[in-house]
């Protein structure tokens, strides 16, 4: 699956927040009643991010501008991520005093460790592409007129693959980054015994007796 934007310039800003046209934000903020902020989280941006993170094809991002707040962690929520050489990743919700939300926390740490996760989320300084492929954030930087067509490469090349294994196989590092070891082996056996009885397993075995490219089917 590849998931890229709509327009020339931006990944994503992230959410939308009050103009000099709208409401105050003090007037907007007295007008939310307890439970508002939280259910509107829970059932928007933590919605959208959880259902790439959950979502059982692999995902591919090809992020060609700025990727801002929650537009950063819809990228971070991601498989796999093409960034232009131009574009940035920005965690500003310090600079707005927003708490860092849509899975920010939990994505960051998870990718980059405790201590960066901290820099990046406390400081909010812009990561350009460089930096957030030699943090891990991000696998290719391409030049920008070359970041849709590495995108869409590999997304070829992943659905062209054998795709029951790929979606276990997302199952099981998202596991092993969130569990025990042995819950991690756990869910390990039981992918593999689910596998050994798909066709594309028998045909990646042919294939390579035969010393030919396998031909999957996806199933």
């Amino acid at each position: 699956m590849l998931l890229g934007a709509a327009g020339p310039r931006h990944f994503c800003a992230g959410a939308g927040l009050p103009s000099k046209s709208d409401n105050p934000v003090p007037q907007a903020l007295a007008e939310k009643r307890p439970g508002d902020i939280a259910r509107m989280l829970s059932q928007g941006w933590q919605r959208l991010v959880a259902s790439v993170l959950d979502c059982d094809k692999p995902v591919v991002a090809a992020v060609n501008g700025v990727a801002v707040g929650a537009g950063a962690s819809l990228v971070l929520a991601c498989d796999l991520v093409v960034m232009s050489s131009e574009a940035r990743l920005i965690e500003a919700f310090v600079h707005r005093g927003i708490l860092p939300d849509s899975g920010a926390v939990h994505l960051l740490t998870r990718i980059v460790g405790l201590r960066t996760a901290t820099e990046l989320l406390m400081l909010g300084e812009p990561v350009d592409a460089a930096s957030c492929q030699r943090l891990g954030l991000v696998n290719k930087v391409v030049a920008p007129d070359a970041v849709n067509s590495t995108a869409e490469e590999l997304a070829r090349r992943l659905a062209a693959g054998p795709t029951v294994m790929l979606s276990l196989t997302k199952r099981l590092l998202a596991v092993s980054s969130e569990s025990s070891r042995d819950r991690a082996f756990e869910q390990e056996a039981w992918a593999a015994e689910l596998i050994s009885h798909t066709v594309d397993l028998q045909e990646g075995l042919r294939a390579f007796a035969e010393r030919r490219s396998p031909d999957f089917q996806g199933r």
